[in-house]
């Protein structure tokens, strides 16, 4: 049987906007409408899980979907960026920024690396049943799933476009995986 893995972005959080590192925001009134009002275009599924970030659980109950939390799924680790704008960083540390961006080994913050991230969230994939399943996960960790499934290069992380509430497929399993993305629910 096949394996099938469909990742649903959160909807938007006003930190998401302000590309603020880790923060445990909540949906804005918008996304929090957009999501209930997709809910009735959200694929089924066999298992059904969120990250454990309060956007993912809440796109996933205005979804109405019954989601278990899944650990594994948290967003990259930013350490001592934790809190803190894109913006804000790129004025004030310039230099570890620039490192972080060019470097997927790097974690001048103290946290997770992309590499790191990538091979946590390509663990999760690889242990995924035959069937479906689907987990509302923030974008760092679809564009870590994607480069682990895809083979791609590291560096693609960074090129990887993940909107809010868009739907991404995977299918396939023991590292062969096909590519269905962007759909907006």
């Amino acid at each position: 049987m096949t394996v099938r893995v469909m990742l649903i972005s959160p909807a938007a959080s006003t930190d998401l906007r302000a590309a603020r590192f880790g923060s445990d925001a909540p949906l804005s009134a918008a996304g929090l409408d957009r999501a209930r009002s997709a809910a009735a275009r959200t694929p089924g599924a066999d298992r059904v899980s969120t990250a454990p970030a309060r956007r993912c659980a809440e796109t996933a109950a205005a979804l109405g979907l019954a989601a278990d939390v899944d650990p594994a799924l948290a967003d990259l680790d930013t350490g001592t960026w934790r809190g803190r704008t894109l913006d804000e960083l790129a004025a004030t540390d310039p230099a570890a920024l620039g490192t972080w961006l060019a470097d997927p080994d790097a974690a001048p913050h103290g946290g997770e690396s992309l590499t790191d991230l990538t091979a946590r969230i390509g663990a999760w994939l690889t242990t995924r049943p035959p069937g479906r399943t689907l987990a509302v996960a923030d974008p760092a960790v679809i564009r870590a799933a994607l480069v682990h499934a895809l083979a791609l290069p590291p560096h693609a992380f960074w090129r990887l476009d993940v909107e809010p509430l868009t739907l991404t497929r995977l299918t396939g399993g023991a590292g062969r995986w096909n590519l269905a993305c962007g759909e907006r629910l």
